[in-house]
């Protein structure tokens, strides 16, 4: 179950503060430990968001201001001018994550859409909102805009959220003249009724109150000077300017209620004549006077307004009346905690036109269809984090290994060991790639050369002396650096091992099959990837090590990567996967993984798994409703278990190279102390992820 909601526009002016209001006063009253988080906020620093301040102070939210972002506007493009996209999305869920802990429930706000690349924003928030696993509501504006042209530009925003694996609860046309709110409640319904069950769809009428700027904000947005009335700034709002063109007994004639008088300082009758006709019975009421040109008012003017008792804010500005008019046109109006009215009416308004129980139960029921590769790996590290283990790298003089050493020491999440028969080549070819490495900080270690050498030998004796081993062959065998680092982790010297950068997979476990051995009740050891998707995370087993598993070791095989699965967060719904789903195929192969499957519900009944089952029917939505309909596996299978080790190694490479896919393994089970094994085409990445889970396992033994 989901534990936030994200607002995101697809336009600048959508009204998106009403539904933040809206929405924060629904939710609060489930819970006082409601979160507000804007992950960019405009401009710069040392310039607070506005919206961001009314939230937390209107609400009285019990948090910090500068928990609420992450990266100002500015900063976001910077790093993205520079390539570091990545590197956004990973410190928003790093923030994020740290301030989900402190709430019960998190409301999220996208950009304000007011860069010059909208599309680019629309991508922007699309990725924090599925990396975040949080539900989206679409919010648009249905101001001087036809029906039509909004529900289109919602309906594509829909879709386009849905392509990026976000779950849409809704969406919001806001700004709506009161004349078209049955045509844009047809047309939304038309368009975007048949996108999802129950979706909340709702049109907000225009109010011109909730529009009209106030006389503080005029004064901010024009640089103006206020010269009298300056408690009144933040209560006066003003519906439309009205330019003195013309005599005073012409011009009184056009004023409005609400309106701004905008006139030369110098016309001195114009001042006068509008504040007599404020306080007239028999003229509306003005909002302020904004004098332009830069003229000081005449002294006399002036010295009779100090006398009044000022009920009209004026103001002044330097650029003349045509300029200033210009500049009025373009005047933003913003919710303000100045002006509580105004936000009352707002939530009114959010409260008569949205069915507040359905959306509430869109947000709070929804369920998250996947762990992000994203979020996987930030739970990992925050995991490994968690308690810091040691592992030893036998392949020590490997260029992606001592790279792979720099990244995790960085982190910070690991106390490592590498293994070489000289560590002064190690040293030398750390320098000679210029690796930032603190040598102080890591062991480098020759294993002819540790203290340890002879216990090693000795112990490695007594373990396989009834096979035939000697101590002069026992120490042969210890000069190799993998079993050397496999008795490191056996006699407690080290928490978990990983290699096979260099050697092979044989090379790599053959050592801890003879001594490590396999957990109590495990008979064989398997192994699994993780696979990072573009927007979640399955697990394949077994890929690596077991060429054609009975039915019994496949069952086996099939219970061990569920219990992996949920020890990395991953939820096991397991899929037992032939060429055939159900009942319908024959043949020796499709038997063995029906009575797999048999044997897997008996050893583990509590966990969800189906078989046999084809690839498509266990991942596919559609297609494991039309072949398997009454399956609670079908459609949403999380862990994936292959046949033999040709179907599962090719499916796994053939993923991986057509999507893009990270492939996190293989990581080995069912052995009493972690050692894994690395691909010899492994990148650093590899390295770093397998190190990573290396070190958790070796916290859960």
């Amino acid at each position: 179950m989901s534990n936030s909601v994200f607002i995101s526009t697809i336009e600048p002016n959508s009204g998106k503060s009403l539904i933040s209001l809206g929405l924060m006063e629904l939710l609060l009253r489930k819970s006082d430990k409601i979160g507000y988080f804007k992950p960019i906020i405009k401009g710069k620093q040392k310039n607070k968001d506005h919206h961001t301040e009314l939230m937390l102070k209107y609400f009285n939210l019990n948090q910090n201001y500068e928990d609420t972002y992450v990266f100002t506007g500015d900063q976001v493009n910077n790093m993205l001018g520079s390539g570091q996209q990545e590197q956004v999305i990973d410190q928003i869920i790093d923030k994020y994550k740290t301030f989900e802990k402190q709430h019960d429930f998190v409301l999220i706000e996208g950009t304000d859409f007011v860069g010059d690349n909208i599309a680019f924003e629309f991508e922007l928030n699309a990725a924090i909102a599925k990396n975040l696993s949080s539900p989206v509501l679409i919010v648009g504006s249905g101001q001087s805009k036809t029906p039509e042209v909004t529900t289109s530009a919602l309906k594509f925003a829909l879709d386009s959220f849905e392509l990026e694996e976000c779950e849409v609860i809704g969406a919001i046309i806001n700004r709506v003249d009161e004349e078209e709110i049955d045509s844009f409640k047809t047309m939304l319904k038309k368009k975007l009724g048949g996108t999802g069950k129950n979706k909340e769809l709702s049109v907000i009428p225009n109010n011109k109150l909730l529009s009209s700027p106030s006389v503080a904000e005029i004064a901010d947005q024009l640089n103006a000077k206020v010269i009298f009335g300056e408690e009144l700034v933040h209560q006066k709002l003003v519906d439309r300017f009205s330019v003195a063109g013309m005599t005073l007994s012409n011009y009184l004639t056009f004023l409005t209620e609400n309106c701004a008088v905008v006139a030369s300082a110098d016309r001195g009758e114009i001042i006068m004549g509008a504040l007599q006709a404020h306080q007239s019975t028999t003229y509306p009421n003005i909002s302020a006077i904004i004098l332009t040109g830069g003229f000081d008012i005449p002294d006399s003017i002036y010295k009779l307004l100090e006398g009044l008792a000022t009920t009209v804010p004026i103001l002044k500005v330097s650029p003349n009346t045509f300029q200033t008019a210009v500049h009025l046109n373009e005047v933003k109006s913003n919710l303000s905690i100045h002006n509580p009215d105004k936000i009352k009416l707002a939530l009114k308004y959010f409260n008569d036109q949205i069915d507040a129980t359905n959306l509430e139960n869109k947000i709070i029921g929804f369920k998250p269809k996947g762990m992000t590769p994203k979020m996987f790996k930030y739970n990992l590290n925050q995991m490994a984090l968690s308690q810091k283990m040691h592992i030893v790298l036998p392949e020590g003089n490997d260029d992606r290994i001592l790279r792979a050493a720099e990244q995790l020491q960085v982190l910070n999440i690991v106390k490592l060991t590498l293994l070489y028969r000289d560590p002064e080549v190690v040293i030398h070819k750390i320098k000679e790639l210029g690796l930032n490495i603190d040598l102080k900080k890591i062991d480098i270690i020759a294993p002819a050369q540790s203290p340890n050498f002879l216990k090693y030998v000795k112990q490695l004796y007594e373990y396989r002396k009834d096979k035939g081993v000697t101590l002069d062959v026992a120490e042969d065998l210890m000069n190799d650096v993998s079993y050397f680092g496999t008795m490191m982790v056996q006699m407690g010297d080290a928490d978990g091992m990983v290699s096979g950068a260099v050697n092979t997979t044989q090379h790599t476990i053959r050592p801890a099959l003879q001594f490590v051995k396999t957990q109590p009740g495990i008979k064989v050891v398997s192994s699994v990837f993780f696979m990072c998707l573009d927007n979640r995370v399955l697990v394949y087993g077994d890929c690596a090590v077991n060429p054609n598993p009975t039915a019994e070791q496949l069952a086996e095989i099939a219970v061990s990567s569920a219990k992996t699965a949920q020890a990395f967060g991953v939820e096991p719904k397991v899929a037992m996967l032939s060429y055939s789903s159900g009942a319908s195929g024959k043949g020796e192969e499709v038997e063995k993984v029906r009575k797999a499957t048999e044997l897997a519900k008996v050893l583990a009944p509590e966990l969800l798994i189906e078989g046999p089952i084809q690839y498509d029917a266990a991942v596919d939505p559609e297609v494991g409703l039309k072949k398997m309909p009454d399956s609670q596996v079908a459609g949403q299978a999380t862990v994936l278990i292959f046949p033999d080790l040709n179907t599962g190694n090719n499916t796994y490479k053939a993923v991986q190279r057509e999507t893009g896919a990270i492939a996190i393994g293989p990581v080995l089970q069912g052995l009493n102390k972690p050692v894994n094994d690395l691909s010899r085409g492994c990148t650093v990445e590899d390295i770093v992820n397998t190190v990573i889970i290396t070190a958790i396992q070796s916290q859960k033994n």
